[in-house]
């Protein structure tokens, strides 16, 4: 067998830890359609690390799958005005560091305290082995970190330019979900609680973030230096709190795409707090104040402390400045020709944003005061990606036509984030509370019926696809009642995965759709999918009660396949007919023959022979020659093939049997199921990548190849030609 690079990525990992003890850990968002690097030390994205150690682990790839990064490095920044002696303190989990996240480097001054439970995993699908009711979302990640060591916990090392800790501890919660009107963003939720001695006045929270748009599938992560960080145009939307990034001249075409990092709201013992609003209710006294609650946006030239008014906050006095002196605020951003601009920077700020470069963008809000020992605040911000709106207009244009899909986004995620807070006031008003708690419930987000449980059984020149009635008992949250209305079957086009489709769910194609019959919908019925009993496979314990076949098919060929359920809406109420995620329940699927019990009269053979190279299956990649592929097809259940040469040297040998995913050769990880429990196969085939044990390219010619059925002894040999 070849030797592929299993530990790469533990070793990686090791190496990030350097001599630190402290337990590093970090996960990847996968509900939704966001790939984002989520870590127990208060950081966002890998700084692209996964595409220099080999592994592929993406930093914030939208949509999944697609190559399309969108941020180097993110997080936490923490400021405030110690009362007593008026020192300006700051602690950042995060900041312009060119190779990323290291224990002890500057800027990363959140640290893992000794003992602590690391990044645990929620979520609120009740078949998630993560279920619990205290999940907010389908996928929780939630970490507690804290800045009062000043060296790496465990050992002396000290961390740079740590000396003065504010004394805060910080649970980090991200939440994400699979539904399709829900599944662009992350939301960030910061508890933040003073554990030391000082109180804090001026207090200010920010998200911090480096993002870089570029397609790692044309470009290759850092391929050129600097200069592929450096295409990026920048600004800010005011309104929302919103600062955004976008490819501007890069790989343009391949990655019409925006990032937006957006403030949606906070609270302290006060109450709740948000630039929008005029006043607050405060809850120490029971009255409505006036609010000076204000968001601030910063940027600045990524690591570069030279440029006169984009530069980089070397110190805490300096990075408390950018935290609390929005450029958003200044006469240069809406009135570049007004005195008070020309009187000092005398530049458009927009415009210059908006130019290529490689920036770091904050997002500040504040103040918050007397932020006493114990107290705590929080505060949420969300990632939020969209596709341009295309409007004929190359990216750099940048126009509010194109920034529409981030709008829409942006106004969703806030929409979702008030739950039950509908006139967004912070308070609980009669006839809000809809869980009845006593108070207000956020992220109360409209839900379809469950994803179907699916199984897909991929045959020789078709697919069986059974699901379960799980479906059917679904209760809607905000109708509380079951609304269950039907079923769609979705297939992809056979080499929708090679020719640079970057979203998977647009490839999708609906082949059939069956509802009640109710007077709501189409009224196909479900009697014909639906089995005569119920049936189970070996090893599963989900009594599947529907089938449908797609027939027709390709062999060797993927395809993706999902079931999804959706639900008949409720006009009364404005809700529309909701979905279930088509992406959360798709699978990979194969094509091909069966088990071969009987080699004699069902001879093994190989497909395509001959082989060309740059078969259309292929697709183009950066590693060209290690994903090619041919199929071994007719093969016993348990099997052992011999790939020899003409003059018997041995060239490969390959292990069959029923657990046969795809993953050992890099076809498949590059563009099969992001989970290898997702592809499916046949059973009877297995795919060859062309290379020797020793991962050398073979030559043209004519091969050899043996079939050991490992439960018979029987043996087959046959052949195959290769034609470059």
């Amino acid at each position: 067998m070849k030797l592929k690079g299993r530990l790469s990525f533990f070793l990686a990992f090791l190496l990030s830890l350097g001599l630190g003890a402290q337990q590093f850990e970090e996960r990847i968002t996968n509900a939704g359609n966001v790939r984002l690097t989520v870590t127990n030390a208060g950081t966002f994205g890998n700084a692209f690390r996964g595409y220099r150690d080999g592994t592929g682990r993406q930093s914030c790839e939208y949509p999944a799958g697609s190559g399309i990064e969108h941020l180097f490095e993110g997080g936490l920044w923490v400021g405030g005005v110690r009362r007593g002696d008026g020192s300006i303190l700051v602690s950042t989990s995060a900041l312009d560091a060119p190779q990323g996240y290291a224990p002890g480097r500057a800027g990363f001054e959140f640290t893992i305290p000794i003992g602590s439970p690391g990044l645990q995993e929620r979520s609120s699908l009740t078949d998630s082995r993560f279920f619990t009711p205290n999940a907010v979302s389908h996928q929780d990640f939630v970490a507690i970190f804290n800045d009062v060591s000043q060296t790496i916990p465990g050992t002396t090392i000290p961390i740079t330019g740590h000396q003065f800790p504010m004394n805060i501890q910080v649970t980090q919660e991200t939440y994400n979900w699979n539904f399709s009107f829900s599944d662009f963003f992350v939301v960030v939720n910061y508890k933040l609680k003073n554990i030391g001695n000082a109180t804090f006045d001026s207090l200010f929270v920010a998200l911090w973030n480096n993002t870089v748009v570029r397609n790692v599938k044309v470009t290759p992560a850092g391929a050129g230096g600097s200069v592929f960080y450096s295409q990026g145009g920048n600004g800010y939307e005011d309104s929302l709190a919103l600062a955004y990034c976008y490819d501007a001249t890069g790989d343009v075409g391949f990655t019409e795409s925006y990032i937006g990092q957006k403030f949606l709201g906070s609270e302290d013992k006060f109450g709740f707090h948000h630039f929008l609003l005029d006043s607050t209710y405060n809850k120490k006294t029971g009255q409505w104040v006036k609010e000076n609650f204000k968001a601030h946006y910063n940027a600045w030239q990524f690591n570069n402390a030279n440029n006169p008014i984009f530069f980089f906050p070397t110190n805490d006095e300096l990075r408390f400045i950018k935290m609390t002196s929005g450029l958003n605020h200044h006469p240069c951003w809406n009135e570049p020709t007004s005195a008070g601009c020309q009187s000092t920077f005398g530049v458009d700020l927009q415009v210059e944003l908006n130019k290529s470069g490689n920036r770091s963008d904050l997002v500040s809000v504040g103040p918050f005061n007397d932020f006493q020992p114990g107290d705590e605040i929080t505060v949420t911000f969300a990632y939020i990606i969209a596709k341009k709106f295309e409007d004929g207009n190359p990216n750099s244009v940048n126009s509010p036509l194109q920034r529409q899909n981030l709008i829409n986004n942006a106004n969703w995620v806030q929409v979702a984030y008030n739950g039950e807070d509908k006139n967004f006031n912070g308070v609980l008003d009669s006839g809000e509370d809809i869980d009845g708690n006593g108070k207000i419930t956020r992220f109360i987000l409209p839900s379809p019926p469950d994803i179907p449980r699916t199984r897909i059984e991929p045959c020789d020149g078709k697919i069986d696809i059974y699901w379960s009635d799980n479906s059917l008992y679904s209760i809607d949250p905000i109708l509380q009642e079951m609304d269950f209305e039907g079923f769609r079957v979705y297939i992809t086009k056979p080499g929708f995965d090679v020719v640079n489709v970057q979203d998977v769910s647009s490839a999708f194609v609906l082949i059939a759709e069956f509802d009640e019959v109710n007077g709501i919908g189409n009224d196909v019925g479900l009697d014909k999918i639906m089995l005569p009993e119920p049936v189970k496979f070996d090893g599963d314990t989900v009594e599947y009660h529907f089938k449908y076949t797609v027939d027709q098919l390709l062999n060797g060929w993927q395809y993706a396949v999902s079931v999804t359920a959706f639900d008949r809406g409720d006009a009364s109420l404005n809700l529309d007919k909701l979905e279930s995620s088509i992406l959360a329940n798709q699978f990979r699927a194969y094509p091909g023959t069966g088990t071969n019990d009987n080699m004699n009269e069902n001879e093994p053979y190989v497909y395509p022979n001959p082989y060309y190279y740059g078969s259309s299956w292929e697709g183009i990649s950066n590693f060209q020659e290690e994903t090619r592929k041919i199929y071994f097809s007719n093969l016993p259940k348990r099997c052992k093939i011999s790939i020899y040469n003409p003059v018997g040297e041995l060239i490969d040998e390959i292990h069959h049997d029923e657990n046969y995913d795809g993953t050992d050769i890099r076809w498949f990880r590059s563009f099969s199921a992001e989970d290898p429990f997702r592809n499916r196969f046949s059973g009877g085939e297995h795919a060859w990548d062309l290379l020797s044990k020793s991962t050398q390219i073979i030559s043209r010619g004519l091969y050899l190849f043996t079939v050991v059925d490992l439960e018979t002894g029987k043996r087959y040999t046959g052949n195959f030609v290769i034609i470059k």
